[in-house]
């Protein structure tokens, strides 16, 4: 299957050059009609003349016209000729480009490795957030144990919030950084467990608007998070 997709992926990749190559061979083939054409219109002439269908001043005039013209084909021609590149050069080139490619991946890949399902992945992945649950479940048990004059609480809280919100679960994490602001008030944890909030709703409420207010209260002017908190707030009073 993998060499299946070695080429439909190279087929892919060259079909703009392809494209390209043909449309230059097509103009090639367009000159060349053009000039046949010019060229019968010359003889056509020359009969006509012979016939006495048309007068010499006539004939010069007309010849005079298509010679022009011939002369514009051919210049157009020698403008490009430098720029043209033969088809078998082109061909070899392109059929180069994959050849290269599929060499690269034979001396520096892995084609041998065996696949990799996702089922056991997940697996994996579950075991791992388990593992987490039993820490974390560990964690709020020492935190609970803590008096509530222990400084290491404060610490606790934000290191649990934390770890929630790397796993996506903004509702824990909230809970977790409100016990801290609860203990030490700081405006970017405010902000931070407002928008964890914001998230786990999947809308600012009433409630997680006012935390907002309260954390740009209490920052500074600079802080770089105050933006991003006005928004919120702003689309709390639209909802």
């Amino acid at each position: 299957m993998i060499w299946i997709g070695f080429f439909l992926l190279s087929t892919l990749a060259l079909l703009p050059a392809i494209a390209v190559f043909r449309r230059t061979a097509r103009l090639r083939d367009e000159r060349e009609t053009a000039l046949v054409l010019h060229r019968a219109r010359l003889a056509e002439l020359d009969r006509d003349m012979q016939d006495g269908l048309i007068a010499p001043t006539e004939h010069a005039g007309a010849a005079l016209e298509i010679q022009r013209r011939l002369l514009a084909v051919d210049a157009a021609e020698a403008r490009g000729a430098g720029r043209g590149i033969p088809g078998p050069v082109v061909a070899g080139a392109l059929l180069l480009v994959p050849l290269s490619a599929l060499g690269l991946y034979l001396a520096c890949g892995h084609p041998s490795l065996p696949a990799q399902p996702l089922a056991p992945r997940l697996a994996e992945i579950r075991r791992q957030d388990h593992r987490s649950d039993e820490l974390l479940a560990q964690l709020r048990a020492g935190l609970a144990r803590m008096p509530a004059d222990d400084p290491n609480r404060y610490r606790g809280y934000l290191l649990l919030g934390q770890a929630e919100a790397a796993r996506a679960h903004y509702a824990d994490a909230a809970a977790a950084w409100r016990q801290a602001i609860d203990i030490q008030f700081d405006p970017e944890v405010a902000a931070r467990t407002a928008e964890a909030q914001t998230l786990a709703d999947g809308r600012v409420t009433s409630d997680t608007a006012s935390l907002f207010r309260r954390a740009l209260d209490a920052a500074p002017a600079d802080a770089p998070w105050r933006m991003a908190a006005e928004q919120r707030i702003a689309q709390s009073e639209h909802q």
